[in-house]
Formats: structure tokens, C-alpha cells, sequence
């Protein structure tokens, strides 16, 4: 292991080396990406090999590298790695490396932060009033505005991630006690976040005022712990308590788990998406079981947008539920017309076409014994650019289907995310630049159907929509954005790229 530290703070594990190569991402990937998941315990034994195992059931949520930040009770010690936590946290060793009972931990996709071991979370700092490591799943939404202002303040930024601009706004405040620098500090960011932070005393966990990324509270033996969903609970055997609400803190010492509420009241509006794609199915996020919300969105799919077929064949793997529901719906057999091989990494980029479509064969494989001459329903959770569907339709196509239907289990995506997703600008989303007829004719399809924002909330168990103050956060398919979107707008306002540019040092 390269790049180790050893200070008065404890160690530090930069990971492999700055000269790793982060793998370019494949410029027709259709697949949304979310930003990270987070996960922390507070005085439990071995609390980094817990942390780990929950970092395990949320590498879902960020593939690209992972942390993990322990207190021993003296010294703070950290380990940062690019790559998956399977292959950084593993070994008899893990305890001696990351000794202590309190520690957080992080996987991440990275979106405009850039793949570099330094934007690696959790971060650290030690300030006045002591050390503190964090870690944030989310993006704010004011960040380079912020980072602007204290730059020309003079604070000296290691990384381009806008966590670390959250531990300069810590380290500015004058008040006396961590939980008051943290209030002070978050009432200055905007955007969807959930954060979790250890100092020498306390497990800190925070939930945006909208709550649009997610945060549960669990309990492992009488231990607080935190995490971004419940199947991380379910990881280590812990027990879910409850969800941390829109606005909330959650500090956790010796003395037990006290809730505050330190920020202006405001509706809850969580992300929808994290039920049509990001979260595992079979976690619980807001009192939700995303598994039986995906198969009602297949079932009211199906009432919507139905079609005369043989077969509902699910795009794997996050089409299986709403494949089953529709299946279940209209009564026509659900088949895994698709094999889905899940010993393929990621696929290098390869620079023809063809190679290309090699690629997507490497990861999905047409069961012809299912396809060939059945008229075809496909069931996909989701379509942003639509490259991956046609290759997929094209491989259901030369496996011999006579006919081929495609149905997305959500809305069309017509509006770009700023809270943590990343997805393509608007002119390179299908369904905002075509219509449904059009996109068939793209796609391949001998038809098209996409479920209504109105099925969604449906499939939701909520009341209908509401216009004024939506109960989801759903902007990406109605462009109805829930906070302002400071730097986006500063942006345009001096007629600049949207996304303004940081300095990159750039590693050998």
C-alpha cells in the first residue's frame, strides 16, 4: 500500500496512488449514476469491519472508490481507495488498520468532482475544536459559489469535492460546541444531501430540509447506527428504527441519540427516483418497500400502455420487478428472456461501433429458448438516452423475436439532476427531444409506452400529484426543480458553461 501518512491524527490511507487511471465513462452508457452512499456506527467493537460490511450493501450506489474514517479514542485514522470495497477492505487486518469504536464510511460515483483519490470521501480536518472526518451523499447545489467565496477568503482546497467545502465552512465558525459549527455551517449549503460526520465525541448524521437523499437510523445491539438505506441494516443484523427526517440532525454520543431540528420548516420532498432505479429492492426508504413499489408501477404500466404478446421479459436487473407486476397484471407469462452475467466489470471502451455492441453482449445474453418467434414485451425501469436499448432490442431481434414492445416503468426524463445524479444535459435526453412515436422508430420497437407521472405517484400508494407543492422530487420528469439552482443560474447569467470549471491538478 502506497501514499501512507502517520501524524499526531493517525494514519492515512491515500489508497493504491494518485496515478491510478480512472476508466473513461462509456460515452453511449445509458445508465444513470448516483452519487454515493454513506454509513456510520458510534462505540461498537470493531466499528470499521461493521462500516465495511455496510459499505458492502451499498456499493450500488457508488462504484468508483470508497472510505472508510474511524476514531480510536485519541487518533482519527483513514483509509481512501478507488475501486470497490470488496477489493479495499477486506483482510484480518481491517481493525488494526482503522482501530477505534466510531467510524464512518462512503462509496461514490463520482459526478463533476472528478475521479481522483483526493475527492475521495470520508475527508478529513482538524480544527479548533478538534478532528472531524465526513462523508455526504448528495451535490449542493451553491457549491463552486461557495468555494469562489472562501477561496477569496483564502482557503487552500485539496480536492475539487464539494464536501470539502462544508469542512471550510466548519472550520470558519466561531461558535463554541461541534453540533452549533454544524448548524451554522449547513445553513449555508443548498441542494439534496445526506451527511454523516465522527468527531472525538459524537456520530453526527443530517438530512437536507427536503430530505430528497435518503437516511435511516438503526440499532445493533443497542448501538446507533447509520446509514443511507436499509439494506445496509439488514448487512449487519442491526434493527431499522426509523428514517432521519427532512431537516433533521441526529447526534449520537455515550449518552444516547438526540434529534434536532435546527433548520426553517419545509414539506418533505424525497427523490422519487430512488424507487424507480437507485435503491436496492429490497430496502425500505421512507416507510416504502422499493420491491412493491416497482412491481405497482409494472402493474399501472401495464393498465396505461398494454400490447398483445406472448411474453414480459425484463431488462435486468432493475426491470425485474415491474416486468413481474405487469406480467401479473395482464396475465401473460414473465420469462428471464435476458441472462444478465454478473462476473463482467466494467467494459473497457472500445472505439467502433461494433466493439461496442461486443460489450453490451459481455454483460447481457438472449435466452433464444424464450424469444424466438414470441412477440416480446420489454420492461426497462428506465430510459435516458436510449443507447442501451437498442442494442438490447436489437439483440432480442436476432435471437429470433417476431415482434419486440418496449415500456419504461417510469415517466419519460426530459430534465437534467442537480442533487447527486448524473445524467446528460437536456438536448441529449431522448424523451425530451422526441416524441413517443419518434423514440419507437429510434429504439426499433414495433411500440412504445412510457408510465404517467400520475402512475408513478400511483405506484407510490400517494395522492395524486400536486402542482403547487409536489410531495416527491420528481423535476426529472416534469422539470418542477425543488430548490434554486444558485451556480446553474450565476452560470447562465454570465452566459458561461452551466457548469463552471475548477482548477485540476492533474497527477502523473
Amino acid at each position: 500500500m502506497n501514499d501512507v501518512l502517520d501524524t499526531r491524527f493517525g494514519r492515512h490511507w491515500a489508497g493504491p496512488s494518485e496515478r491510478w487511471t480512472p476508466p473513461t465513462r462509456d460515452p453511449d452508457d445509458d445508465t444513470p449514476r448516483l452519487e454515493c452512499g454513506v454509513f456510520g456506527a458510534f462505540d461498537i467493537a470493531e466499528a470499521a469491519a461493521i462500516t465495511a460490511l455496510g459499505l458492502h450493501a451499498l456499493q450500488h450506489r457508488g462504484q468508483e472508490a470508497c472510505g472508510i474514517a474511524s476514531f480510536d479514542g485519541q487518533r482519527f485514522h483513514t483509509e481512501r481507495h478507488m475501486g470497490h470495497v470488496g477489493d479495499a477492505f477486506t483482510g484480518p487486518d481491517l481493525v488494526d488498520r482503522l482501530p477505534g469504536r466510531a467510524a464512518i464510511g462512503h462509496t461514490r460515483y463520482s459526478t463533476a468532482g472528478g475521479s481522483f483519490v483526493r475527492n475521495v470521501q470520508p475527508m478529513f480536518a482538524d480544527l479548533e475544536a478538534g478532528g472531524v472526518a465526513l462523508a455526504h451523499n448528495g451535490n449542493l447545489t451553491n457549491f463552486l459559489t461557495l468555494r469562489e467565496q472562501l477561496v477569496a477568503d483564502g482557503a487552500i482546497f485539496q480536492s475539487t469535492s464539494d464536501s470539502e467545502v462544508i469542512l471550510h465552512l466548519l472550520a470558519r465558525s466561531r461558535k463554541a460546541r461541534f453540533v452549533e459549527r454544524f448548524i451554522e455551517a449547513l445553513s449555508q449549503i443548498e441542494g439534496g444531501y445526506a451527511l454523516v460526520a465522527i468527531t472525538n465525541k459524537k456520530l453526527i448524521g443530517v438530512r437536507d430540509p427536503l430530505g430528497i437523499r435518503p437516511l435511516v437510523l438503526g440499532d445493533l445491539d443497542g448501538k446507533a447506527v447509520l446509514a443511507s438505506e436499509t439494506c445496509a441494516l439488514e448487512m449487519i443484523g442491526a434493527r431499522f428504527v426509523r428514517d432521519v427526517e427532512h431537516g433533521e440532525m441526529v447526534v449520537i454520543d455515550h449518552s444516547g441519540v438526540e434529534s434536532l431540528r435546527p433548520f426553517p420548516a419545509a414539506r418533505a420532498r424525497p427523490c422519487i427516483f430512488e424507487y424507480v432505479y437507485f435503491a436496492r429492492p429490497d430496502s425500505v426508504v421512507n416507510g416504502r418497500s422499493v420491491y412493491e413499489v416497482r412491481k405497482r408501477m409494472g402493474q399501472r404500466l401495464a393498465q396505461e400502455s398494454p400490447a398483445d404478446v406472448d411474453v414480459i421479459v425484463p431488462v435486468p436487473d432493475s426491470g425485474v420487478p415491474a416486468a413481474l407486476g405487469f406480467s401479473q397484471e395482464i396475465g401473460v407469462p414473465f420469462e428471464m428472456g435476458i441472462i444478465r452475467n454478473h462476473y463482467v466489470g466494467r467494459t473497457f471502451i472500445q472505439p467502433t461501433q461494433g466493439a461496442r455492441e461486443l460489450g453490451v453482449r459481455m454483460k447481457l445474453s438472449p435466452n433464444r429458448a424464450v424469444l424466438a418467434g414470441k412477440r416480446v414485451m420489454l420492461i426497462d425501469d428506465s430510459i435516458v438516452r436510449g443507447t442501451n436499448s437498442v442494442r438490447v432490442v436489437r439483440m432480442v431481434r436476432e435471437a429470433g423475436a417476431a415482434e419486440v414492445h418496449l415500456r419504461s416503468a417510469s415517466p419519460p426524463i426530459k430534465w437534467p439532476d442537480f442533487y447527486g445524479i448524473d445524467m446528460p444535459d437536456r438536448d441529449k435526453l431522448l424523451a425530451a427531444n422526441h416524441s413517443v412515436e419518434e423514440i419507437a422508430k429510434i429504439l426499433e420497437v414495433d411500440s412504445m409506452g412510457y408510465l404517467s407521472v400520475d402512475g408513478l405517484y400511483w405506484a407510490m400508494d400517494s395522492d395524486p400529484r400536486d402542482p403547487v407543492e409536489p410531495q416527491f422530487t420528481d423535476h426529472y420528469f416534469t422539470g418542477d426543480y425543488p430548490t434554486r439552482l444558485l451556480d446553474r443560474e450565476i452560470a447562465l447569467g454570465r452566459n458561461d458553461s452551466a457548469d463552471r470549471q475548477l482548477s485540476f491538478l492533474v497527477d502523473a
